[in-house]
C-alpha cells in the first residue's frame, strides 16, 4: 500500500496525529511518548512553557532535538487582542507562522468563543499566519473560518481534557460533508483509541490531542496504541464500510446454493 500521505499549509506528513507537550510526569516520558507516537507535528503553549525562561530552557532543548514541527498554541487566551499579541510572540519565540489558535468563551467548561474564534482569525490571516483554529462542532462556524482563510479546521469532539469522545457526531459527519476541501482534524475530548478510530471513520483526517496520553497509566503504551488505532481507522475510511440495515442478513446465503452433505 502507497505511503497516506496528507498536506496542512504546503507541507506533507505521514501521521495523522498531532501530539500535545503539556501533563506528562516528566520530560523524558513526553519525549518517548512522542516518539511512540510517530506524530509529526507538536503543540507547545507559549504561556505554560516560558521557553524564553530559564526554568522552561530544558523543555525547550528536549523539544528540538525531537525535530518535529512546532505547533504553538494561544492556550488561555480570552480575547482577540490577547490571542493577536501572544502569538506575535510566539512566531518571534518558535520562528514558525504556524498557530493553533485558541479563544476561551467559558471558563466551565473551556468553549471555545466562536465570534472571537473568527474575528482573531481574520487578523492573523492578514498578518502572515498560518491558523489552525480550535472550535466547537458548529457547521456555521467552521464556515466562517474558512471563509477568512483557515486552510485547516479542528472542530472538538467534546470539552477539552473530558475524554467523552464524539459527542455530536451527526455534527462532525456534516461538517466533513459540507467542507469537503479542507484538512479536517479531531481536536480535544479524546479520550480512548477507539475515540480516534470513529473519528477517522467519519471521514476526518486527523486528531489533535493530549491529555488522554500525557495522563494515561502508561502515556508510551497510550502512544502506541493511539498511533494504531489512527492507521486503523483511516485504513477503514479507505475501504468504505458496509452500509447500516434495518434487518438481519446472513452472511452464508443459502437460497439458489448447493447443499453439499457428508456421505
Amino acid at each position: 500500500m502507497p505511503p497516506d500521505t496528507w498536506t496542512l499549509y504546503g507541507q506533507t506528513f505521514n501521521s495523522r496525529l498531532l501530539i500535545g507537550s503539556a501533563l506528562y510526569p516528566s520530560p523524558a516520558i513526553m519525549r518517548d511518548a512522542i516518539t511512540e507516537s510517530g506524530a509529526e507535528i507538536v503543540t507547545v503553549s507559549l504561556r505554560r512553557q516560558s521557553p524564553e525562561q530559564g526554568g522552561g530552557e530544558s523543555f525547550w532543548r528536549q523539544l528540538k532535538e525531537l525535530k518535529k514541527t512546532m505547533l504553538p498554541n494561544t492556550a488561555g487566551c480570552h480575547s482577540v487582542k490577547e490571542a493577536v499579541t501572544l502569538a506575535q510572540m510566539s512566531r518571534e519565540l518558535f520562528e514558525t507562522d504556524w498557530l493553533k489558535l485558541e479563544v476561551v468563551g467559558d471558563d466551565y467548561n473551556l468553549q471555545p468563543d466562536p465570534l472571537a474564534t473568527v474575528a482573531a482569525a481574520a487578523q492573523l490571516i492578514k498578518l502572515g499566519f498560518k491558523v489552525f483554529p480550535y472550535c466547537t462542532d458548529d457547521l456555521v462556524i467552521c464556515q466562517r473560518l474558512r471563509d477568512v482563510g483557515c486552510q485547516v479546521l479542528m472542530p472538538w469532539g467534546s470539552p477539552i481534557g473530558t475524554g467523552r469522545g464524539l459527542m455530536n457526531p451527526y455534527n462532525l459527519q456534516a461538517i466533513r460533508d459540507r467542507i469537503p476541501e479542507l484538512p479536517l482534524i479531531v481536536d480535544a475530548g479524546i479520550g480512548k483509541p477507539s475515540h480516534a478510530v470513529q473519528a477517522l471513520e467519519l471521514g476526518y483526517d486527523g486528531i489533535l490531542l493530549n491529555t488522554a496520553i500525557a495522563q494515561a497509566g502508561n502515556p508510551v503504551l497510550m502512544a502506541s496504541a493511539f498511533k494504531r488505532a489512527i492507521e486503523a481507522g483511516r485504513q477503514a475510511a479507505l475501504a468504505g464500510a458496509m452500509p447500516e440495515r434495518q434487518t438481519a442478513s446472513p452472511s452464508t446465503p443459502t437460497l439458489g446454493m448447493p447443499f453439499w452433505h457428508q456421505q
